[in-house]
């Protein structure tokens, strides 16, 4: 029996002539994630093992993004932490204030991943460099211990889904929209502990960026992990940021799915995920008249340039509506910088929004943007849990940096075409 490009790249990392779902394997480390809220607890692991140092000094990422600029003492504990550890094991990739961005934009961004790689990180959303036909999936704390000191980590072959992407999407309609589409169809537990392969002619209107928040999300239906294969646009894009070489791996012709999914990118909509799951979607024509309190634009799912443009486009020379709270996020020094420079900035004041340094902030409740009792939230973030901004009684509403931004001009949910005629 065949083998999927998950499968193949945990089996070259076992070294293994193959593999199979269900299997448990020992599996080589490519790179070792951290962030400032997970990190500690993995750091006083460590500090309990019989080790000295860590497998690889090169091979460990520690970001601080969750409440950087710390946002009260017990951040600045915890990232005190970090940086100490970072400081005595001499870790490369330490990325602190002025450097930092968020985890899962910073990386590919700096070329720390790449096709073929296996990546574990103390965060669910490490699933997001499969858009680079990587295996990266999100891991404990304990485990990121582990990987840190010995380079090496346990899996449990996953099984697979087919996901055949068709078709050429119409304007304003994104990565976003077709994942939130496909967690909509499939549930949240749909590809529980299951691998996400993304395939079909299709994939090549899809962007890096699209790419990146497709596969950022494969969390939220249960996946562990989501995997697109390599072509031109990725080959472009590892070219630009990394230096490392890469593996290229395809799913063999008789490879065994659970399921096959096919999603025709030209029938999709903008689409909205209502409280308090990210599978109960609506497309926009659906949505009925739902007047919010703000919007956030940014996050590891949708603060790359692509999202930041978008937004621009539908806020230039209008203005958010009156009552509205607009928060916009760049996910990296560079990609703020970029937004700074094409004069996206300047449209999102001149709008009315703020824009913040980049930061995770609002999007797990942590600062910036807490929503109080019975606010409304129209947010780019994956996540929409009671409580997750804030306040039991308030609601997180799931969108495109399309809907978002044209929502801040309406004051309610709304598609671009409502604004940008």
């Amino acid at each position: 029996m065949g083998m999927t490009m998950t499968q193949k790249i945990l089996a070259a990392h076992a070294g293994l002539p193959s593999v199979s779902a269900g299997q448990l394997i020992e599996a080589d480390l490519d790179l070792v994630l951290g962030n400032d809220i997970t990190s500690p607890v993995a750091i006083h692991e460590i500090d309990k093992m019989n080790v000295e140092g860590v497998f690889d000094k090169d091979k460990i990422a520690l970001v601080m993004d969750h409440f950087v600029p710390n946002k009260d003492i017990k951040s600045a504990e915890h990232c005190k932490c970090v940086r100490e550890f970072a400081c005595k094991n001499e870790i490369s990739n330490y990325f602190d204030v002025g450097e930092m961005g968020i985890e899962h934009a910073l990386l590919p961004e700096k070329g720390l991943t790449v096709a073929g790689d296996v990546i574990i990180g103390a965060d669910s959303h490490t699933c997001t460099y499969g858009a680079l036909g990587a295996f990266s999936t999100g891991v404990g704390s304990t485990d990121m211990a582990a990987g840190m000191a010995t380079g090496k980590a346990w899996f449990k072959v996953p099984s697979a889904i087919k996901f055949n992407i068709v078709g050429k999407p119409a304007k304003f309609v994104s990565g976003k929209d077709v994942i939130l589409h496909i967690i909509g169809m499939i549930g949240v537990d749909g590809a529980l502990y299951k691998s996400m392969e993304f395939v079909g002619e299709g994939i090549k209107y899809l962007s890096m960026d699209d790419r990146f928040t497709i596969a950022n999300m494969a969390i939220e239906a249960g996946g562990k992990n989501g995997i697109f294969p390599v072509d031109d646009v990725t080959r472009d894009y590892m070219k630009e940021h990394s230096k490392r070489p890469f593996t290229e791996y395809e799913a063999d012709p008789d490879a065994e799915y659970d399921e096959e999914y096919t999603i025709d990118l030209s029938a999709l909509k903008s689409t909205v995920s209502f409280p308090h799951l990210p599978e109960n979607t609506r497309t926009i024509d659906e949505v009925g008249d739902i007047k919010i309190d703000q919007v956030v634009i940014g996050s590891c799912t949708n603060g790359r340039m692509d999202d930041l443009r978008t937004a621009a486009e539908i806020l230039k020379g209008r203005k958010v509506a009156k009552g509205v709270r607009v928060i916009v996020i760049p996910a990296t020094q560079k990609i703020y910088l970029d937004a700074m420079e094409e004069g996206l900035l300047k449209i999102f004041i001149e709008a009315g929004a703020i824009v913040s340094t980049p930061t995770c902030g609002p999007c797990l409740g942590g600062y910036m943007g807490v929503l109080a009792k019975g606010e409304r939230c129209i947010s780019t973030t994956n996540r929409n849990f009671v409580g997750r901004m804030g306040d039991v009684d308030s609601e997180v509403y799931l969108a495109s940096p399309a809907v978002a931004a044209a929502s801040a001009v309406t004051g309610k949910i709304s598609g671009p075409e409502e604004v940008v005629k």
